[in-house]
């Protein structure tokens, strides 16, 4: 009988003692989910100003192209 109770406290030291290092590694996992989660809004943040960027560049060079066209008007009429 002592043998069994012996063997069940161990199995219950050996339990304890695994729950505490797998709750010791979920705070871990927890704090990284957290800091992943902050990256990946940064990164939405991000991606949404390069569309920004993106779209100022194609009227930028709208514009060029305009410009450009324009100043060939001008040289034309004056007989360039």
């Amino acid at each position: 009988m002592w043998v069994w109770i012996a063997v069940v406290v161990v199995a219950l030291f050996v339990l304890i003692f695994a729950a505490s290092r797998v709750a010791g590694r979920l705070s871990g996992l927890r704090r990284a989910a957290t800091r992943l989660q902050r990256r990946q809004e940064e990164a939405m943040l991000l991606q949404a100003g390069a569309e920004r960027l993106q779209e100022t560049v194609l009227g930028v060079q709208e514009r060029a192209e305009r410009a450009q066209d324009k100043i060939a008007e001008i040289q034309a009429a004056r007989g360039r």
